[in-house]
């Protein structure tokens, strides 16, 4: 089935996504995560998110004094379906200085043993695992 995925970032995430035993006929919740200038717009992110399905969570990290804003949203993990929603996040939240700059699988997220091998990273047009 990994063979199936274009051969780009978000391609080359599913395929890891694959690898690491993910059952991509079923839909799972994948955390789109959204990078965010100062807390006011982390706070609005969550607000504009919310209503169209997504599950937000805001995070301040300490070391790098960012915001961020975990979108949750239940879905199939299909390359048009994550290139999609990546571009639906960028459109809607662009213009407030967010931008969606990664995504991984919730299951994934919160595997201590699958974290160290699949991170968060980002591409000039989306987010990937790598």
């Amino acid at each position: 089935m990994s063979d199936i995925y274009p051969a780009d970032s978000d391609g080359d995430a599913l395929r890891k996504v694959v690898d690491a035993g993910a059952d991509m006929s079923r839909p799972m919740v994948i955390d789109f995560s959204v990078d965010a200038p100062d807390q006011s717009v982390a706070i609005r992110v969550a607000e504009l998110v919310a209503p169209l399905g997504f599950d937000p969570d805001i995070s301040f990290d300490d070391d790098s004094k960012s915001w961020s804003v975990y979108c949750g949203k239940s879905m199939l993990a299909t390359y048009d379906g994550v290139v999609s929603v990546q571009a639906e996040l960028n459109a809607l939240l662009g213009p407030l200085g967010a931008n969606c700059d990664g995504w991984v699988p919730l299951e994934i997220r919160n595997n201590c043993s699958l974290r160290n091998h699949l991170t968060i990273g980002s591409s000039d047009r989306g987010a990937h695992l790598r």
